[in-house]
């Protein structure tokens, strides 16, 4: 008897596990009652509209002089059905969540005029609803792209060679130092904190930036808000041997507390190049991650290599369930595959980053001598490495093996140059307008920042920036209120912002 009570509460244990991973974040949810408002004011659809919105919602603005406030009854009573405009875009440009509540800015933009609209949010037992409402219009300007000129101001100095940045708040940052710590940040006092908690079994870089070892990411939950998780990569140490390794941990009191490994790179070897160690979260409320095959010559591979052996961890790009488990909508690889493993062929991959527009997500590829590359992340891709590269090796007389039965995913562009592509963004802010859905990327060889304009899949037009000004730039990113910063890789790392001079 006592057997099968275990048994069935197991059953239940791991139901519910199941069941759990399958349910939408807050800002999923959140993100489904704005987009049935968009649906709703794009069609003229009061039903829609009314479902977004809480029964007690008042809706404000101010214009020419007048404060005008609206019931829900009264706003819905403005709409009348119609066919959606071809040209109306939607965006959700930010959003905060606490608990049961929450706020976003979003714009609607028509022929004529841009909407701004602030909600306040709130959580009911029927879900998430628009509280309230304060909105304004602005006629559309012409946008003249030669009066976009970007210039560089430093905001915080002193940092050991930062790789990457989580936005907290719009003026609250945690950085994570290669080389240093991870701290938090007040862009406005310029105040450090320490955070505290960090893995015993870090391996800390030893020779500047020709060793690859340190930390690596800090990347905040969906639902950071609410459950403060944050998910770090690093690489971790075991005896004289090292890989990376990606961890998730609650950020308590300036200190990361209930740390769990979500996993580990196995092997441990000796090398120090190569960890890989970038981190984004799809639109899927899924963690995908970068893991570098970590040899610095191709004359090391084994007899099946590295990237291309789906029993080997090194060389992938992975997707989990954000507590580690394996979604089970992923891509089967075989019996013997690595959990979680969704595309091979990988050299050494650092940036990764979503689209959220389009819902792909894109990442930076290091090559040898030249063969840098961008590529757009699909399930179950092979991206060659080693057996081809746009570049050249290192070791010239490498000639790998033929693999049968093997197709090779290209990459979206690839420069005949080095720049050792780092992170990459998205851009979404209005300072650049005509630069909304450009594809920003920064480089560690030549110090280059790289907008790419991006239709579909592919690279129709590249600009460099700042080539009188270059620097060894790690990441490129923005606020949540959409200003464009970037991180720089030196032993005296600097965050810039890049605003726009011509205005």
């Amino acid at each position: 008897m006592k057997n099968v009570i275990l048994t069935l509460l197991l059953i239940v244990v791991l139901f519910s596990s199941a069941f759990s991973q399958n349910q939408p974040t807050e800002r999923q949810l959140i993100e489904k009652t704005i987009e049935l408002y968009f649906d709703g004011w794009a069609t003229g659809d009061s039903t829609k509209l009314g479902q977004a919105m809480h029964s007690s919602c008042h809706l404000k603005n101010y214009n020419n002089g007048k404060f005008v406030e609206f019931t829900r009854d009264q706003y819905l009573s403005l709409f009348k059905p119609h066919e959606r405009n071809k040209n109306l875009k939607t965006r959700i440009v930010a959003m905060d969540i606490t608990n049961n509540m929450g706020s976003a800015k979003v714009e609607i933009s028509t022929e004529r005029d841009l909407y701004t609209d602030y909600f306040n949010l709130m959580k009911t037992n029927k879900g998430w609803f628009i509280a309230d409402k304060v909105s304004t219009r602005t006629p559309h300007k012409i946008v003249d792209v030669n009066a976009i000129l970007p210039k560089k101001e430093t905001i915080i100095e002193g940092l050991k060679r930062p790789w990457s940045i989580a936005f907290m708040s719009e003026n609250e940052v945690l950085i994570s130092e290669k080389e240093g710590h991870l701290v938090k940040i007040n862009l406005l006092t310029k105040e450090k904190t320490k955070i505290q908690g960090y893995p015993t079994d870090l391996e800390d870089s030893i020779a500047g930036f020709g060793d690859n070892t340190g930390k690596f990411e800090i990347l905040l939950d969906p639902d950071f808000n609410t459950n403060k998780y944050v998910y770090l990569s690093y690489v971790a140490k075991k005896s004289a041997s090292r890989t990376t390794k990606i961890i998730r941990a609650v950020l308590k009191d300036d200190s990361l507390q209930q740390i769990k490994v979500l996993f580990v790179a196995e092997p441990y070897t000796k090398e120090r190049y190569h960890y890989g160690g970038g981190m984004v979260f799809g639109n899927d409320g899924k963690l995908y991650f970068t893991i570098g095959e970590r040899l610095f010559s191709e004359q090391d591979e084994p007899i099946i290599p590295i990237a291309q052996n789906i029993e080997d961890k090194r060389g992938k790009i992975y997707r989990i369930n954000s507590d580690g488990t394996i979604p089970k909508d992923n891509p089967d690889f075989g019996s013997k595959a690595t959990p979680g493993l969704y595309a091979i062929g990988i050299r050494a991959a650092q940036g990764i980053t979503l689209d959220r527009t389009h819902n792909k997500i894109w990442f930076t590829e290091h090559g040898t001598h030249q063969g840098d590359e961008i590529n757009v992340l699909h399930a179950k891709a092979n991206y060659g490495w080693p057996m081809k590269t746009t570049g050249k090796y290192r070791f010239a007389e490498f000639a790998p093996k033929a693999i049968p039965n093997n197709v090779y995913t290209d990459p979206v562009w690839y420069w005949l140059h080095t720049v050792a592509p780092t992170g990459l963004h998205f851009y979404s802010g209005s300072e650049f307008a005509a630069w909304s859905g450009n594809l920003l990327v920064g480089g560690l060889s030549k110090g280059s920042l790289w907008r790419m304009v991006i239709e579909g899949e592919y690279v129709q037009r590249v600009e460099e920036l700042f080539t009188d000004d270059r620097v060894r730039i790690r990441k490129v990113t923005q606020s949540p209120m959409g200003k464009l910063y970037i991180l720089t890789d030196e032993i005296d790392g600097k965050l810039i912002r890049v605003k726009n001079a011509a205005f």
